[in-house]
């Protein structure tokens, strides 16, 4: 009967070893699977931050461009009421 015993008690410690490695083994994954979610979240963050950079970028060149753009039509609009009032003094 002591052998009994002895075989039951060895097989019920290498179950629960069995149990405390797997346990160890998922607590681990799941610790893993959280640090590359929170570096993933991070990237995200980071490039949402270089879009938005790119985006007001992108926007003070429009701003400019329009700047630009209207001083142009400015001085063509004096060019044309240039050469109409010399037109109108050759008549």
């Amino acid at each position: 009967m002591s052998t009994i015993v002895i075989v039951v008690i060895v097989v019920v410690a290498v179950v629960i070893v069995g149990i405390l490695l797997v346990s160890a083994r998922r607590a681990k994954a799941r610790r893993d699977s959280g640090k590359t979610h929170t570096e993933a979240k991070r990237d995200d963050v980071g490039f949402e931050r270089e879009e938005a950079a790119k985006r007001r970028t992108e926007a003070s060149v429009a701003e400019e461009r329009g700047k630009r753009a209207g001083a142009e039509a400015d001085l063509h609009e004096e060019r044309a009421a240039r050469k109409e009032s010399e037109l109108e003094s050759d008549e």
